[in-house]
């Protein structure tokens, strides 16, 4: 019972086993099983369950043995990303290899393995509490809504207080939420509340990237016909963001540098973007979202407190089989 859990065990059951399984994990947790789905993206492919509980969607992502971390290029680069990296280097004079300064930003080659885990599609906001406009706590700061009722009448579509309030215009309304300090070990307890906890580094490396030995879950560079966030081109209006397209497992991951993922360690540690240090300082598309790679060493912050303009969590629930 408990390899099934685990590829590539779990993609040989057939769909009616598939389902008995993915029931008993519904009832086990209390989830709605909403029924299997496959996920197919960049030659990676996964047939797994789908679940919802309070508001979140949650798949079934089956463990594996794989190696994680980068020495070197397994593809190499195109010459568009070369000359991206060749200007770059150029302005700061920088006259070493692009793999010897890539390297020096991604964690070490090694073999780990990752349990069975119920895993968040999407990322979550931390902090930001929703409120109706005749909330107390807001009318009684005449002054934010001042500033806001100005800021709508100019044509805005958002507006952010740091540190008090944000405005947002979504589906044709606005939206308001109070903004709440929070702290690692805080969003650790509420989601233990929960029932849920955080990935951690390795655990998160697998859910982005599934084991690739790329740099990134398609390759060892951007593809000049993607569309990315921050970097998009004239006509791609009407594209989706490749990135935040779901994965091989169904998960909306790594898709935007300016959002980090907060993970499971000793100290409050992330994954999943620098907010958006590398783009601010001019580095590029390549380097620019070098941190989404599943490969980068995980950053350590300063203290407790978390942005939540730029930290984000994804729940999970690790699964015994």
């Amino acid at each position: 019972m408990e390899k099934t859990g685990y590829l590539p065990y779990f993609e040989q059951l057939e769909t009616a086993d598939k389902t008995a399984l993915m029931q008993t994990l519904a009832e086990r947790y209390r989830l709605r099983f909403q029924g299997l789905q496959t996920f197919s993206r960049w030659g990676q492919s996964c047939t797994t369950g789908v679940f919802e509980k309070d508001g979140r969607e949650l798949v079934f992502v089956p463990g594996g043995a794989i190696t994680i971390g980068w020495e070197q290029f397994h593809e190499g680069l195109d010459e568009e990303n070369l000359a991206e990296l060749d200007y770059v280097f150029g302005e700061c004079e920088y006259n070493g290899t692009p793999e010897d300064f890539i390297r020096e930003d991604m964690a070490p080659v090694r073999q780990v393995t990752v349990p069975p885990m119920l895993a968040g599609r999407e990322l979550e906001e931390i902090g930001w509490e929703p409120v109706e406009f005749q909330d107390p706590r807001l009318l009684a700061h005449p002054d934010w809504l001042e500033e806001f009722e100005e800021h709508k009448r100019s044509g805005m579509r958002g507006l952010n207080l740091v540190g008090h309030v944000r405005f947002d215009y979504t589906d044709g309304q606005w939206r308001a939420y109070l903004y709440h300090d929070v702290t690692y070990p805080q969003l650790k307890e509420l989601l233990r509340k929960q029932g849920f906890s955080l990935p951690t580094a390795d655990e998160w490396a697998y859910l982005c990237g599934g084991g690739c030995r790329t740099l990134f879950p398609w390759g060892d560079g951007l593809k000049s016909d993607m569309r990315i966030l921050h970097f998009e081109s004239p006509g791609d209006e009407d594209k989706p963001y490749d990135m935040k397209e779901p994965n091989f497992f169904g998960l909306s991951i790594a898709y935007d540098p300016y959002m980090r993922e907060v993970v499971e360690a000793d100290t409050f540690t992330t994954c999943g973007g620098d907010g958006g240090c590398n783009i601010c300082g001019g580095m590029g598309p390549l380097l620019g979202f070098l941190p989404c790679s599943p490969h980068r060493k995980p950053e350590v912050q300063e203290d407790d407190l978390l942005d939540i303009d730029f930290d984000f969590c994804r729940p999970i629930i690790r699964v015994e089989l």
